[in-house]
């Protein structure tokens, strides 16, 4: 399961501590004005080593258009994407050989296949996601021709609100050498009526799915989303005007259909699982151990999130676009 969507189809590949990471774009229409300079700055705001708030783990990112492209434009062809690790650490993880560290997909995938990359959770890596971020720039610049625009911000980190007063909470955490999680938000404009199915295949049923399956995303909603458990029909309702709606509760989608509005989800990110602090584990042998996780890792995941929602939501709408277009062809409309 390593490819994602219908028509505009994602494959990515690479592990944390290989040599290289990207993906393959197979579906995306020719003629669309692209160059590694619209998918470069999407890298940048996801690349490590940036600031107090990320990993310091240095990479320059920088991707490589190998196929796929002449001359500007994309040609119908699949377009291969490559981006070189060149700041991996190894051997900060080999006292982990043998260890499984909590919160992290060590155990599952040694309990699934039978084998484990240790060196940084290899393809369960959070770096995995610099093939999606490097494939969701394409579709996000599939979308901005059709007017889309995709933005995703933090809102929240540990129950707080405010660039400085967040700032502060992970610094603090950092110190006692913990981590904390956050809330992203990434909002969708001009998105066009009509994308998405009424069953399966529910735009904010795919939506979901793709945020949801971001590592450390632990939870998804809509619009109004959980709130609205809260609230009488009355309130959740989006009253209907000749121009449209009054509000957004349902966040741009009703019945699993866009309505015109801005899509809007937001994502739960728990805390960064690799930590200073002791904790209880168990070895491959299941025997008891203890131990404190060294290397560079993210005091808040939700930072560098951000850009890796906008491109999966940028997959999905695009796969949904794309879709769209070829039913009205095909019906005439």
């Amino acid at each position: 399961m390593n490819t994602f969507g219908r028509l505009f189809r994602v494959t990515t590949f690479g592990e944390s501590h290989g040599p290289a990471l990207g993906a393959v774009v197979d579906g995306c229409p020719a003629r669309v004005p692209l160059g590694e300079e619209d998918i470069q700055p999407l890298l940048d705001r996801r690349r490590p080593g940036t600031g107090p708030l990320v990993s310091p783990r240095q990479e320059a990112d920088r991707v490589r258009i190998l196929s796929g492209v002449f001359e500007g434009v994309t040609t119908g062809a699949p377009i291969a994407l490559l981006v070189e690790n060149e700041g991996a650490q190894s051997r900060d993880y080999e006292p982990l050989r043998e260890v499984f560290r909590p919160g992290h997909a060590d155990c599952t995938f040694a309990w699934k296949f039978g084998v484990r990359d240790h060196r940084g959770g290899g393809r369960s890596s959070g770096r995995e996601t610099v093939g999606r971020v490097a494939a969701g720039a394409i579709a996000l610049r599939l979308l901005s021709l059709h007017g889309v625009r995709v933005e995703g911000r933090v809102i929240s980190v540990h129950g707080v609100s405010g660039e400085e007063v967040m700032a502060a909470e992970v610094r603090e955490a950092v110190s006692r050498g913990d981590s904390v999680g956050g809330v992203v938000e990434v909002v969708a404009t001009g998105v066009p009526r009509g994308l998405g199915e009424p069953v399966f295949g529910r735009l904010d049923a795919a939506i979901a799915g793709a945020l949801m399956g971001i590592g450390a995303v632990k939870g998804v909603e809509i619009g109004e989303g959980f709130g609205a458990a809260d609230l009488y029909g009355s309130e959740m309702n989006d009253p209907i005007l000749p121009g449209g709606f009054a509000s957004n509760r349902a966040g741009g989608v009703l019945g699993g259909i866009s309505n015109g509005e801005p899509v809007v989800a937001r994502l739960a990110v728990k805390p960064t699982p690799s930590i200073a602090l002791p904790q209880t584990t168990i070895d491959s042998s299941g025997h008891p151990v203890e131990i404190e996780i060294a290397g560079r890792h993210d005091p808040c995941i939700a930072y560098r999130i951000v850009p890796v929602a906008e491109a999966m939501l940028g997959l999905v709408l695009a796969d949904a676009l794309l879709l769209q277009e070829a039913r009205t062809r095909i019906s005439g409309e």
